[in-house]
């Protein structure tokens, strides 16, 4: 028998099929490391568009910025506009309610005051307040009275003098005077009296100007119509009025119709003691 031994294969061949198996994981090598280079190569990408991107973002973010301090700006300005009229009128409102407050104010003040003084001075019992009522209604006859010692206390050495006037009353003043000079030196009673049955149309003119007088007196300067006499009445000529009337045969003759200014004056009686008359 013959002894085989194994021989080692050639050096040459073993190279082949080495070669070939090198070449064979060479291009999926070469696969899996460009499968493995795209994302990457994708995630560059990406980061240099976003990069690129950035500066545009900022200047659209800074130019919308601007559009709104603009706008802002604007708002600002016209509120602030609005506004000042506003204040001026208010202004104009508060100068023209000034004077109103004031007043308003002042008669609070006085009607806070009143009720004040009432509650002080009011009683405690309703007895007692009816009673004061009575007694203030029963001194109201008596005001008359007290005018009177007022005015006898006060009164001046010279006598007041009222005076009413009656203009363009449609009645001549020739007529008018036939029925002042009745009155004249009267009291007012006595003067009413007369022109109550005096039978003139003009009468009832100088009946409503004694009633005149008579107010003035009362109201104006404060004297008693029982202390009152008729110290003037005189009538005036006023104008004019020229119509025409026609006549016959073709004339025309013209109506005169006349006006008059009437005049009463009242003073108070004079003393007992003084008689004389001032001219």
């Amino acid at each position: 028998m013959s002894d085989a031994t194994p021989t080692d294969p050639p050096e040459g061949t073993e190279a082949e099929e080495q070669a070939p198996a090198a070449d064979a994981g060479k291009p999926a090598k070469a696969a899996k490391a460009s499968k493995a280079d795209k994302p990457a190569a994708k995630a560059k990408e990406a980061k240099a568009d976003e990069s690129k991107a950035e500066p545009k973002a900022k200047a659209k973010a800074a130019k919308a910025k601007e559009a709104k301090a603009k706008d802002d700006a604007d708002d600002g300005e016209k509120p602030a506009a609005k506004k000042a009229p506003a204040k001026e009128a208010a202004a104009e409102e508060s100068a023209q309610g000034e004077p109103q407050a004031a007043g308003r104010s002042a008669t609070k003040k006085r009607g806070a005051k009143k009720a004040a003084a009432a509650k002080a001075a009011a009683p405690g019992d309703a007895a007692e307040a009816q009673e004061l009522a009575k007694a203030q209604e029963a001194e109201k006859p008596a005001s008359k009275v007290a005018r009177r010692a007022v005015a006898g206390v006060k009164g001046p050495s010279r006598r007041r003098v009222v005076s009413a006037h009656a203009r363009y009353v449609r009645t001549s003043a020739r007529k008018a005077r036939m029925v002042c000079g009745h009155i004249r030196g009267k009291s007012i009673q006595e003067a009413r009296a007369i022109l109550a049955f005096t039978p003139r149309e003009v009468a009832r003119d100088w009946s409503k100007l004694l009633e005149s007088a008579v107010a003035n007196a009362e109201s104006n300067h404060e004297l008693l119509e029982d202390d009152l006499i008729v110290r003037e009445a005189y009538a005036d000529e006023g104008p004019t009025i020229k119509r025409f009337r026609p006549r016959a045969m073709g004339r025309a003759t013209p109506i005169r119709k006349r006006t008059s200014h009437l005049t009463i004056t009242l003073s108070p009686r004079p003393e007992p003691g003084n008689t004389k008359r001032h001219g």
